[in-house]
């Protein structure tokens, strides 16, 4: 696949152009992803539906420039939705699948909210709509983790010096009184596209309310997939059974 790699507002980006004329599936990470850490499933779902594919490290990440200094706002996942506007806009991308996990899958459908034209169809794995307690269980957690076990080291070996600062963002801001009533529910009517919903059954971070009130509330056509007995990231613990449902979903748009 013909990788073209640039930056963008500080956006470390990997465009791999392999299918002329056919859609691009952009891959948005989690709280503590980056480009390396998906591996090869971005290659291999694009590779199955015939589709190009865009990965970025989101800003503070990976090789991306340093996340701003001081306390992240309450509504940073739409700042980066409207990034990721701008990337698509500068970039002439018109034909848009997003596949969003976990943080990333919250910006996908903040996106497909904000520029429904834009879009035109989202993949979100795990995605979170609003606060829930297992969600800040989870976070508490990975916060002991961190102090506890080699956590720090891992993640240093793909962001580097910035990994302290992105991980204190993430856990900071979660567990921030003023975060607990972060809700982004109002953007769900706004989006038109067909829109699939993955989530692991036994996801540590999230219930199925989260999948239940999100296709219930979006305005086009939305379907959901639930993987048995599978956790938080069902592309890594179960990367088959999520490249197949994605695959197959894509196949009907």
């Amino acid at each position: 696949m013909d990788t073209h790699t640039f930056s963008f507002d500080g956006l470390a980006i990997h465009h791999y152009k392999k299918y002329p004329g056919r859609p691009v599936i952009v891959f948005l990470h989690d709280s503590l992803g980056s480009t390396a850490l998906w591996r090869d499933f971005p290659q291999q779902l694009a590779n199955a539906t015939q589709c190009n594919a865009l990965i970025y490290d989101r800003l503070g990440y990976g090789l991306s420039a340093p996340m701003p200094a001081g306390d992240r706002p309450v509504s940073y996942m739409e700042t980066e939705a409207d990034t990721l506007h701008a990337l698509l806009t500068h970039l002439e991308i018109d034909q848009v699948i997003l596949f969003g996990h976990s943080d990333g899958g919250s910006i996908a459908l903040i996106t497909a909210g904000k520029y429904p034209l834009q879009i035109k169809a989202v993949i979100c794995e795990a995605a979170h709509i609003f606060v829930e307690e297992i969600t800040l269980k989870g976070i508490r957690d990975a916060m002991h983790a961190y102090l506890t076990t080699t956590l720090p080291q891992r993640l240093q070996k793909y962001h580097g010096d910035k990994t302290d600062t992105l991980f204190r963002a993430w856990t900071e801001t979660w567990t921030r009184t003023d975060f607990r009533d972060w809700n982004i529910e109002h953007f769900l009517p706004e989006i038109t596209c067909p829109l699939l919903f993955i989530q692991g059954e036994a996801d540590e971070y999230g219930t199925l309310a989260q999948v239940e009130r999100t296709v219930s509330q979006v305005s086009g056509k939305a379907t959901q997939y639930i993987v048995p007995g599978i956790g938080h990231t069902p592309h890594k613990e179960a990367p088959a059974l999520t490249l197949e449902a994605a695959k197959k979903f894509i196949e009907t748009l």
